[in-house]
């Protein structure tokens, strides 16, 4: 069972939280607007979609240590 968070970890948690959705939504819009592009460059887009779905891992960690630990 992990310990309750501070109110200044929950803080900077949330704050970090907020700047990596961001982030997934920015690398949301690169991809796309990457894929209307024709002369596409796998490479350069694999390693979006790569980073994009470590942030969204990221996301759920983060959001499920915000989550208190609830007692059956």
């Amino acid at each position: 069972m992990r310990q309750p968070l501070t109110e200044e970890e929950k803080h900077k948690l949330e704050e970090r939280l907020f700047e990596l959705k961001q982030e997934h939504r920015d690398l949301d819009d690169v991809i796309s607007r990457l894929l209307l592009t024709p002369d596409v460059e796998e490479l350069q887009l694999k390693r979006f979609k790569k980073r994009k779905l470590s942030i969204k891992d990221t996301i759920t960690r983060m959001e499920d240590a915000l989550i208190p630990d609830i007692l059956a």
